[in-house]
């Protein structure tokens, strides 16, 4: 990602005369200065200007063709963006992943219609478009602390994002000089008292309270220099006021001429003033500034003496303090004052604030949900909570149901939220999914990821992590509604053995529409994806647990562990230990519990029914659910993966490697690509039970054998520490921003 800011503005100074491109070619040509490699895209044109400035259309095309400009001159940028400009920003914005800053130069809608500007877009259309680019802003610029209020109140945008950096002043272009000469060029008594105004001429500028203030000076002789453009020209000069003089728009070196021509420069705004750039200036020329009491402007003159500030509006207290000043009863700030203060807003030091905020954007954590639609602890689940605490990301949990994953990540420090999901859409089983009976649960469903986007809308995250495959089709919905990218976290092997094929053709479709990027555990998994190619393979963390001492002498501890179901082959595994050990002291144990619904509750209730009809059921140890598997697993001498279908990973067979347990798994899926054969560990083919019996009675009369197992098996499960995991996990989540 390159280091330098892609800025959009409206303009380029000197061509667009406003404020807010004088302040965009200040701070670019103050980055450039600074070793910075700024790019600027502005309305054109663009005469004179550096290379590094591109002007995208004329400032007479269509709104549309402008707003088609900026998004074509952005395209493959991978730069941070840096926006003055709600509307021209957004273009750029719209499907861009890149983290984002945003000056804000104040209320456009609000300036807008302060200004009678009757815009193409209304005021509705303008306030939305601000709000969508502020809120989703990495930081918002602002140049006083009064417009860090403004936006947060206005916009919502959070505070802990919104920084003020004052603008700077060209110090060497704005300075003191004869001030003889400068009335001589711009016609103006030389002895006479001479005011100033250089605005935009529009009413929140206040010139009409300055015009009437002027009408009640008592000051023979004296000039008034109102300089600018806009709407309110005509009707200004229709007040013909005597003294006052309407000078139009004032080239640079005029401009520098007319603040050195003058006793004072006012600006008596009534209101949207973000800092008052027009003060720094005269201040830089050593001419003392009379200005409104709001806005940035009291923050450009804070520290000044003589009291430079009146209420806003208020023409009787305008005209007693410029003919206060005029009179020196009350003098304003000396030349030199005004100078010293000024140079304290030099370009270089808010070029230097911008850069730290950039490089502080840039490295910022990624904000990232992670989802799933339920609290138990599986194997996924188990797999979020090792991997969160390692990694290196802003996360928020969000759940569908409360529950023992709940609990564990509260406990863990992580935040975590319950956004509950009907229950009859949280358990439908897959089996269930294409069948017309589970529209019910889609409806209910769809009103959750409704919610959840509106969720996501308010936290605003750089990424969605969907952790389940329920959470994939639910959560990657939300994510596209809220314009979040979306991570899908495949943890099963999306095929016709595991999904029905209309559930199949549902899951594909909805990965081709909704995933922004997807990772899997395993090439197993990523072979049954619709699209393979882009997936990446992180396998699920495993920590690595302390190295075994040796269980106490005694009978051979055979044992499987994870979830009861079906097709997780516990019944294999008691036929294999029958057949294995038909009689004598082996032990074998089953840890797990049924997890989802009814069919695995009675295939558990079967299991120990069918230990007994093998004549093994006084060897058999039933252990039901254990939270805490390292225990289990250390009270082993061999474990057995035994599932009837292809595992998507395994995690409890890379568990047993790094407890430094021989394991014996079923040759297909995420342990096929886990074990190598018969070095840590031993493949035998799934659901063949006498295979299973004759490798376990092989270890039962090799120690030796399987201690070598074991040693191996817990170098190769290194592999998978948390960290490791988490660090690529990082990497996808970059990828997305």
């Amino acid at each position: 990602m390159s280091a330098d800011p892609l800025i959009v503005s409206t303009g380029w100074f000197p061509d667009d005369a406003g404020g807010l491109p004088r302040y965009v070619r200040g701070l670019a040509e103050a980055l450039a200065a600074a070793g910075a490699e700024p790019r600027v895209l502005a309305v054109g044109p663009a005469t004179d200007a550096p290379p590094w400035v591109t002007a995208v259309a004329p400032a007479g095309s269509t709104l549309p063709l402008r707003l088609l400009a900026f998004r074509r001159a952005a395209a493959g940028s991978r730069a941070l963006l840096d926006a003055h400009f709600a509307l021209y920003a957004l273009p750029v914005l719209l499907g861009r992943r890149g983290p984002l800053v945003v000056h804000f130069h104040g209320p456009w809608a609000e300036e807008a219609d302060a200004a009678g500007d009757a815009a193409s877009l209304g005021a509705v259309v303008r306030a939305a478009v601000e709000r969508v680019v502020y809120r989703r802003a990495d930081a918002v610029v602002t140049l006083s602390a009064a417009f860090a209020e403004l936006v947060c109140e206005r916009y919502g945008v959070d505070r802990a994002r919104v920084h003020t950096i004052p603008p700077g002043v060209d110090l060497e272009r704005f300075s003191p000089g004869d001030r003889a000469a400068a009335r001589a060029r711009l016609g103006l008594p030389p002895d006479a008292f001479v005011a100033v105004a250089a605005r935009r001429l529009v009413p929140r500028m206040g010139l009409d309270v300055l015009l009437d203030a002027w009408t009640r000076l008592e000051l023979p002789g004296a000039a008034l220099l109102v300089a600018g453009e806009g709407p309110q020209r005509e009707e200004l000069e229709g007040r013909a006021v005597p003294g006052v003089r309407f000078a139009g728009k004032l080239s640079d070196d005029d401009l520098v001429a007319a603040y050195r021509a003058a006793d004072v420069v006012v600006l008596p705004s009534r209101g949207l003033e973000g800092f008052g750039l027009a003060a720094l200036e005269a201040l830089a020329c050593g001419t003392p500034v009379v200005a409104s009491e709001t806005g940035g402007l009291p923050e450009a003159l804070a520290g000044l003496p003589g009291g430079c500030l009146v209420p806003p509006g208020d023409v009787a207290a305008l005209a007693s303090r410029l003919g206060d000043a005029a009179a020196g009863a009350r003098p304003l700030p000396d030349e030199a004052t005004c100078r010293a203060h000024a140079e304290r807003f030099a370009w270089a030091e808010a070029a230097r604030r911008h850069l730290d905020l950039y490089a502080a954007v840039r490295a910022r954590r990624p904000r990232v949900v992670f989802l799933d639609h339920t609290a138990v602890l599986a194997g996924g689940e188990v797999a979020l909570l090792r991997t969160l605490p390692a990694l290196d990301v802003d996360a928020h949990v969000i759940l569908a149901t409360d529950g023992p994953l709940a609990d564990a990540l509260r406990a863990a420090g992580i935040a975590v939220e319950v956004l509950p999901l009907h229950e009859s859409a949280r358990d439908l089983g897959r089996e269930h999914v294409g069948a017309l009976g589970a529209a019910g649960e889609a409806l209910r469903s769809l009103g959750h990821a409704l919610r959840l986007a509106r969720r996501l809308r308010e936290l605003r995250p750089d990424a969605v992590h969907a952790n389940s495959l329920k959470a994939n089709l639910y959560g990657g919905l939300a994510a596209r509604l809220a314009r979040v990218p979306v991570v899908w976290h495949v943890r099963d092997r999306l095929s016709e053995d595991y999904l029905e094929p209309r559930a199949l053709r549902i899951v594909h479709a909805a990965e081709r529409l909704l995933a922004d990027a997807v990772v899997v555990d395993t090439e197993t998994v990523r072979a049954t994806l619709a699209r393979p190619a882009r997936a990446v393979v992180i396998p699920s963390p495993v920590p690595p647990a302390p190295p075994a001492s040796g269980r106490e002498p005694g009978p051979l501890h055979v044992g499987i562990v994870g979830r009861i179901a079906p097709w997780k082959g516990q019944d294999v595994f008691l036929d294999a230990f029958a057949q294995a050990f038909p009689d004598g002291e082996e032990r074998a144990v089953v840890v797990g519990a049924p997890l989802f619904g009814a069919d695995e509750e009675a295939w558990a209730a079967g299991l120990e029914e069918r230990a007994r009809e093998l004549g093994i059921g006084d060897r058999v140890e039933f252990r039901g659910f254990r939270e805490d598997v390292a225990a289990e697993l250390a009270r082993l001498d061999v474990l057995v993966h035994a599932s009837v279908i292809p595992e998507p990973f395994g995690l409890v067979v890379v568990e047993g490697m790094a407890a430094g347990l021989p394991v014996v798994a079923a040759d297909a899926g995420g342990p096929a690509e886990t074990v190598e054969d018969g070095v840590a560990g031993i493949l035998y083919p799934p659901g063949d039970a006498a295979a299973l019996a004759a490798a376990l009675r092989d270890l039962a009369g090799d120690p030796e054998r399987r201690r070598a197992l074991g040693e191996a098996g817990r170098e190769r499960a290194a592999a998978f520490a948390p960290e490791r995991v988490a660090a690529r996990l990082r990497e996808v989540y970059e990828g997305l921003r």
